[in-house]
C-alpha cells in the first residue's frame, strides 16, 4: 500500500512538472503541441497538457549583443585591414526567430561578415578611418532588413577597431609626424608675420606722430617768430612814429638836415664795409661844403 501511495506520488509530481511551468521576465517560451507551434508564453505561471504540449525553445526578449570576428578586408586601394565589429539586436518576434532560421546568432554573423566586406570593399584606406559612422549606419540598414523576416531587429553596429597593416601603420605615423610639423612651421611663420605686421605698425604710428609733432612744433615756432616779428615791427613804427613827430613839432630847415644827413654818414663810415652809398642829398650838402671851403682860402690868400 505505502508503494503505491509513493508511486503515485511520484507520478502526480511528475505531471505537475510537466504541467506547470513559470515563465521569467523578459523571456517567453515557444509551446507546441503534438510538434507544430502553439502558442508563445509570457511571463508568470503558463499551463501545458503533459506529454501533449512541450517547450520547444525559451526566448530572451533583452537587448542581445553578438562580436563579430575580427575579419580581414580588402580595400579598393589594396590594402588589407583588419575590422572589428559587435553588432546590438533584439528579438521582436519569437516565433520567427526559432522557426524562419535554424541558428539566428549564426545568420547575423554570417550576414554581418559579408556586409561589412562589401561595404569596406568600396572604399579607401584613409576613407575607412574617416567613414566609421557611414559604415555603422549602412552596416546597420542593410542587417536590419535582413533579419526582419526572421523576427529580429538590428539597433545598433559598431566598429570597436579597424587594423592596418604595421608597414601602412609606420607610414601613417610618419605622414601624422610630418603633418604636425607643417602644422608648427606654420603657425610659428605666422606669428612672425603678426610679429613684424604689429611692429610695422607700431614704427608707422611712432613716425605719424612724430612728424606731427615736429610740424606742429614748427608752428608753434614760426607763429612765435611772427607774433615777435609783429611786435618788432610794432615797436619800430612807433619809434618813427615819435621821430616823425619831433621833426614835426622842430621844424627843422635844410641846414640843419644836411649837416644831420652828414653825422649819420660820418657813423656809416666808421664801419668795416669797403663801399658807403652815399644819399644824392648828402652829396650836395658836401658839395657846399667844399664851395664854402674854397671861398675861406681865397680869403686868407
Amino acid at each position: 500500500m505505502l508503494g503505491f501511495l509513493f508511486v503515485l506520488f511520484v507520478i502526480i509530481v511528475i505531471v505537475a512538472y510537466k504541467t506547470i511551468k513559470v515563465v521569467r521576465q523578459s523571456e517567453v517560451f515557444i509551446i507546441e503541441r503534438l510538434g507544430k507551434f502553439h502558442k508563445v508564453a509570457g511571463a508568470g505561471l503558463t499551463i501545458i497538457i503533459p506529454f501533449i504540449d512541450r517547450v520547444r525553445s525559451v526566448v530572451s526578449l533583452k537587448q542581445q549583443t553578438m562580436d563579430i570576428p575580427p575579419q580581414n578586408v580588402i580595400t579598393t586601394d589594396n590594402v588589407t585591414i583588419t575590422i572589428d565589429t559587435v553588432v546590438f539586436y533584439k528579438i521582436t518576434d519569437p516565433a520567427k526567430a526559432v522557426y524562419e532560421i535554424q541558428s539566428l546568432k549564426k545568420g547575423i554573423e554570417y550576414l554581418a561578415i559579408t556586409t561589412i566586406r562589401d561595404i569596406v570593399g568600396k572604399m579607401e584606406l584613409d576613407e575607412t578611418f574617416s567613414s566609421r559612422d557611414i559604415i555603422n549606419t549602412k552596416l546597420r540598414t542593410v542587417l536590419d532588413e535582413a533579419t526582419d523576416v526572421w523576427g529580429c531587429k538590428v539597433d545598433r553596429v559598431e566598429i570597436k577597431d579597424i587594423t592596418p597593416p604595421a608597414d601602412i601603420r609606420d607610414a601613417m605615423e610618419k605622414q601624422m609626424n610630418a603633418e604636425r610639423n607643417k602644422r608648427a612651421l606654420i603657425l610659428q611663420a605666422e606669428g612672425e608675420r603678426q610679429s613684424a605686421i604689429t611692429l610695422a605698425e607700431g614704427r608707422k604710428e611712432a613716425a605719424i606722430l612724430d612728424a606731427e609733432a615736429d610740424r606742429e612744433a614748427r608752428m608753434r615756432r614760426a607763429t612765435g617768430e611772427a607774433a615777435a616779428i609783429k611786435e618788432v615791427a610794432e615797436a619800430k613804427a612807433q619809434e618813427i612814429q615819435m621821430v616823425y613827430e619831433a621833426i614835426k613839432k622842430s621844424n627843422p630847415d635844410d641846414k640843419l638836415v644836411q649837416i644831420k644827413s652828414l653825422e649819420a654818414l660820418q657813423e656809416v663810415a666808421k664801419g668795416e664795409a669797403n663801399k658807403i652809398f652815399i644819399p644824392f642829398e648828402a652829396t650836395a650838402a658836401l658839395s657846399s661844403l667844399g664851395a664854402v671851403k674854397d671861398v675861406l682860402k681865397d680869403d686868407k690868400k
